[in-house]
């Protein structure tokens, strides 16, 4: 009886398996054929291509032109980047959003992995609150950011209230109308606003290094620091990367929270950045090719440096692939 039952199960299994390999093929059902995995991405693509290629290649274009974004547009060639070449205030835009990558991109990395040190390789009651305290400024929106640093940085605000309650009254002043302390005073609201971001990439990172390594650095009596140096960072390593990408184009294209600081990017022109002089030169003076050729020129720094960097990243993968062979 069980030889029997054996028997007739072996052409059903058999018979469902092949029904099974037919529909991995594309011979079964008309949604297991592969092509139709294409036609969920179609909608995707389609708004990506309206609102981010189109775009892209309508800029690129108007920056060979002549256009106030009203009038006909006229074709003058490389006119517009010669003209960049020689122009004081793009120069200076292109100084202060260099200024600007040690905080957005140097520091909070720096502060990422300090907080990350500190809240991984200890037991620390109400992590969970600390994490989300620590990553609130990168969800809030720049614009109520930038209006509550305002208010911080004003004459008569708490930083310089602070300042005259502790005998440091001569400290105080318009922060953000200083010619000196502006830059810097944008710089720590921009710091504040992206090392919530390197935090939590860095967090995510350490909890996959393997264990095992810190307990070898402990046998061999590495301390806290030298656990951190020789196992944490080079653990981190991907992650600094990533993060070091995102917050560097953060840095270049920052619009929205110096707007909100500066006005205008204010005072003078001090913390002017290239997004800025880019919407001065469309909007403000009607000079939509010229503006257009700024953002192209920008666009090309980020993806040059992009580039380097996930290059230098896959070499590293590879690397490590190696070593693990």
């Amino acid at each position: 009886m069980t030889g029997g039952t054996e028997a007739g199960l072996k052409p059903a299994s058999s018979t469902l398996g092949t029904r099974l390999a037919a529909r991995l093929r594309g011979g079964g059902r008309p949604f297991a054929r592969p092509y139709q995995a294409y036609l969920f991405l179609l909608p995707g693509l389609a708004v990506y291509v309206v609102f981010v290629l189109i775009p892209i290649f309508g800029t690129f274009r108007y920056s060979f032109f002549d256009w106030t974004g009203f009038s006909p547009p006229t074709f003058i060639g490389l006119a517009n980047y010669v003209e960049l070449t020689r122009d004081a205030d793009f120069w200076k835009a292109i100084g202060n959003n260099a200024f600007f990558v040690i905080f957005y991109t140097l520091i909070p990395i720096l502060l990422g992995l300090f907080l990350t040190s500190l809240m991984t390789r200890g037991r620390l009651r109400g992590l969970v609150i600390f994490r989300t305290g620590l990553f609130l400024p990168q969800v809030m929106s720049p614009v109520v950011v930038g209006i509550i640093w305002r208010w911080l940085f004003a004459l008569d605000g708490p930083i310089n209230e602070l300042l005259r309650a502790v005998g440091l009254a001569a400290w105080a002043r318009p922060w953000l109308g200083d010619f000196t302390f502006a830059p810097y005073a944008v710089g720590v609201v921009g710091s504040w606003v992206q090392y919530g971001l390197c935090m939590v990439l860095f967090i995510a990172g350490a909890q996959s290094i393997d264990e095992e390594l810190y307990d070898a650095a402990r046998v061999f009596g590495a301390n806290a620091w030298q656990q951190f140096r020789h196992v944490t960072l080079p653990g981190l390593r991907q992650q600094i990367l990533v993060a070091f990408v995102l917050t560097f184009i953060a840095a270049l294209r920052v619009f929205d929270l110096v707007f909100v600081l500066t006005r205008s990017g204010g005072p003078g022109k001090q913390t002017l950045v290239t997004s800025i002089l880019v919407y001065q030169q469309t909007f403000n003076r009607n000079r939509a090719g010229y503006g257009a050729a700024i953002a192209v020129v920008m666009t090309l720094i980020i993806v040059l440096v992009s580039v380097v960097v996930l290059r230098l990243q896959a070499r590293d993968e590879a690397r490590d692939a190696a070593i693990t062979v």
